[in-house]
């Protein structure tokens, strides 16, 4: 019997495996098909060069700027805050949702703000934050930390919620006290949950980010490109916005693959 479920259980992981590839290659297609449909209509002149450049032109002129440095106080400015704002909505964010998931009462009483949340508009707190912090850097990691750190508390309740009564009762056989039932029991067991709160957190501290820098900063990857798009600078702006997108990619690739692993192991 033991040997009939590990056999079921290896063909089960190697459809998933098959299903992933299938999946990954799928996904590649079709970016590769919408990339190749843009730069023919550029190249045909269907889309004016005034209006965009052919992604090929936008690749070569970023190797251009990454060579020449022209940018890289914007970049690391932008890629500083973003990490800053991603580990205080991750630490913020998992602290508040252990606090809540603990008090029955308060988490009945915030439920319902934290399910409306997204509808407040955070940047309207910078006036706020530029009194607190100042003009800088500091006004736009807490919009982006405010922005994503919903996600993370959303995240740790529910993971917390999810785990299965079994493993709170052989905690209990085990005499384990709370904190020792939290760290060697819960966790491990909500871990998948967890890191999903942390991938929506990431991404949504770079949205938070970029988009402060848009509006509300005089410096970052944000301003760079409303600064390229004002002054009519359009291989600057489309090769910067290839910038950003190409490394949110691949953050979230990186994330999204230790996510499965995550998820896979839960469903064993």
């Amino acid at each position: 019997m033991c040997a009939v479920r590990a056999c079921a259980a290896a063909d089960r992981a190697g459809r998933d495996v098959v299903t992933i590839r299938i999946e990954h290659t799928l996904r590649l297609g079709i970016v590769a098909a919408l990339v190749l449909l843009i730069e023919a209509l550029c190249r045909t002149g269907v889309i004016p060069a005034s209006v965009m450049i052919p992604p090929s032109a936008m690749g070569v002129h970023a190797i251009e700027i990454l060579r020449e440095g022209r940018f890289r106080h914007d970049l690391a400015t932008s890629f500083t805050s973003i990490a800053a704002a991603s580990i205080g909505a991750v630490g913020f964010g998992f602290s508040a949702g252990l606090a809540i998931h603990a008090m029955p009462g308060v988490r009945r009483a915030l439920e319902p703000l934290i399910a409306s949340y997204y509808a407040v508009p955070t940047f309207a707190f910078y006036p706020v934050f530029i009194v607190l912090f100042g003009v800088g850097s500091l006004p736009i990691i807490a919009i982006a930390t405010l922005l994503a750190i919903v996600s993370m508390i959303t995240a740790t309740m529910t993971g917390l919620d999810r785990i299965p009564r079994a493993f709170s009762k052989t905690a209990q056989v085990m005499r384990l006290n709370r904190w020792q039932t939290l760290w060697h029991v819960k966790l491990p067991a909500a871990l998948p949950h967890l890191f999903s709160g942390v991938r929506l957190a990431v991404s949504h501290a770079f949205i938070g980010v970029i988009a402060s820098e848009f509006i509300l900063s005089g410096s970052g990857v944000g301003y760079a490109i409303s600064y390229a798009y004002n002054n009519f600078e359009n291989a600057d702006m489309y090769a910067l916005m290839l910038l950003v997108l190409v490394t949110v990619t691949l953050v979230n690739s990186v994330l999204n693959h230790v996510d499965a692993r995550f998820q896979a192991r839960s469903r064993r």
